[in-house]
């Protein structure tokens, strides 16, 4: 009797580690077939803030989803519209909503190594060096080969995020081609405006919530650990932002004739965003990170992250950070206060001998679960205040700059707030599993990530929990010229949203 159970056994794990070897296979096969589709997908532009050449885009939706059998539907919007892919296999089972974003970052031609953004290119590291190399590298190669090599494709949003949108579609075809059936009712919300914000998300969750109704969500988006191993991120920070503007004379004035005399409004910013973090990096206005504490069970979470820090300093070419958090996890549970731009006067082969007019400084605050990010603006507008600030939600006019001292335009918005879920809720305990089955290795399960996504609506309108799913390399350069994916990321995304998408919910 024990042999027999011991051969029933055999054959079980057999059989589960067939399968396995099979999906991962497939997913191989299939990612290598399909490079010539990715790089058509590529070629589409995706700007959000060219409204009129995202129609194409928007068709390639449609149509590459009705291709696997979804019912697709346009929710319009006041510009424009989110698309909703729907495949109902019962109305008994549960339903998983997927989160894809199609539109990218701008891009600065100049920036990049390569001719067009736009025309995907596959790039070998070559004494310390990324160069192209010709496409049919990938014919007859092995997925050993691939990872040796780092091989990579290079384009505008090949990462962040239509290398995601490709990994699913193949995991669809996959199924068709092999018979597998959905487990579960699936939806797909393709957000087209991620980039700037997704200014119309909120209110179409809102007027879509019917149509939208879910038992959770799946965010296909995102890097993975720098380990590259499976990932599961259960949290993302909020951001608002805030600009400023500070003034000088009403227009750039001869620096020999007027310096020391018209006042620099550089130098007015730089008293400002000085003042707002010590030199440890800390943000020094009072009460920024009231509401945050770090326990011991949260502390046993962020340590169970297996960061590189070292790696991760040396990678970057800094040697000291900023001491928020005692360690990377730590620090990204915080609100954060970043300068992300300053523009004034002219750099470079332009440089002018001039006293500048006004000095615009970008910034952006990081959300966190316990952070109201009402309560974070109003304590940064008081701060400034407190230096002598005249604050105006505009320009000002004549009149009020010859009465006033010092004066700063504040301007402030909201995008969308942070969301947590629980690591040991149903939804989370079912992808550490799926993945473990698929991959056969513990994921590894991260509590927030800093980067922000449009979630807060869903998880707030359609009360459901929320994990993003990320595959795409951490050294992906996403929004930054240069942008790239690993063709190892590519296919082992494949084989993770294969194992998903056929594993019971």
């Amino acid at each position: 009797m024990k042999k027999i159970v011991i051969s029933i056994l055999i054959v079980i794990n057999s059989t589960s580690l067939l399968s396995q070897i099979n999906y991962k296979n497939q997913s191989f096969n299939m990612g290598i077939e399909s490079i010539n589709n990715f790089k058509d997908f590529l070629s589409i532009k995706n700007d959000a803030n060219y409204k009129t050449e995202m129609e194409p885009l928007i068709k390639w939706g449609v149509d590459n989803f009705e291709k696997y059998g979804f019912e697709v539907e346009r929710l319009e919007t006041p510009e424009l519209p989110l698309l909703l892919a729907s495949k109902i296999i019962s109305e008994k089972a549960n339903t998983i909503l997927i989160y894809l974003q199609f539109d990218g970052q701008p891009v600065d031609r100049s920036k990049w190594n390569q001719e067009d953004p736009y025309k995907a290119v596959l790039k070998q590291k070559i004494n310390n060096k990324y160069e192209i190399i010709n496409w049919n590298t990938l014919d007859d190669i092995t997925l050993k080969d691939i990872i040796a090599k780092d091989l990579r494709i290079f384009a505008r949003s090949s990462s962040d995020a239509k290398g995601p949108v490709m990994m699913i579609l193949n995991a669809f075809e996959i199924m068709k081609r092999n018979n597998l059936k959905l487990k579960y009712n699936v939806k797909v919300i393709m957000d087209f405006e991620e980039e700037i914000s997704s200014p119309n998300l909120a209110d179409a969750v809102k007027k879509y919530s019917s149509k939208l109704k879910s038992d959770a969500l799946l965010i296909f988006d995102g890097p993975k650990h720098p380990s590259n191993l499976p990932t599961l991120t259960f949290g993302a920070r909020g951001i608002s932002d805030i600009r400023l503007i500070t003034y000088g004379p009403i227009v750039p004035q001869h620096s020999g004739h007027f310096g020391n005399y018209a006042p620099n409004p550089v130098f007015r910013m730089s008293e400002i965003l000085s003042s707002m973090k010590d030199k440890n990096g800390r943000v020094t206005i009072e009460g920024f990170y009231d509401g945050i504490t770090i326990d011991k069970e949260t502390q046993a979470i962020l340590a169970g992250v297996p960061d590189d820090e070292k790696k991760m300093m040396e990678d970057m070419q800094f040697n000291t950070f900023d001491n928020v958090g005692a360690n990377y996890q730590e620090s990204i549970q915080y609100p954060s206060l970043n300068v992300r731009g300053i523009e004034s006067g002219w750099v470079r082969e332009e440089v002018r001998t001039i006293v500048p007019s006004e000095c615009i400084a970008e910034i952006d605050v990081r959300l966190v679960l316990e952070s109201d990010p009402v309560r974070l603006h109003n304590l940064i507008k008081e701060h400034i205040k407190e230096l002598g600030y005249f604050i105006m939600d505009r320009r000002p006019t004549k009149e009020e700059r010859l009465k006033y001292n010092k004066i700063v335009t504040f301007v402030s918005t909201f995008d969308y707030d942070a969301f947590r879920t629980d690591i040991d809720s149903d939804i989370g305990k079912w992808l550490v599993e799926s993945l473990k089955k698929t991959f056969n290795t513990d994921p590894v399960k991260k509590r927030t990530s800093g980067g922000s996504v449009p979630i807060s609506p869903f998880v707030n309108t359609l009360g459901i929990p929320a994990v993003t799913v990320p595959t795409v390399n951490q050294d992906n350069n996403q929004h930054s010229p240069n942008e790239n994916i690993k063709i190892e990321n590519y296919i082992s995304g494949i084989q993770t949203y294969l194992g998903i998408l056929t594993d019971d919910f």
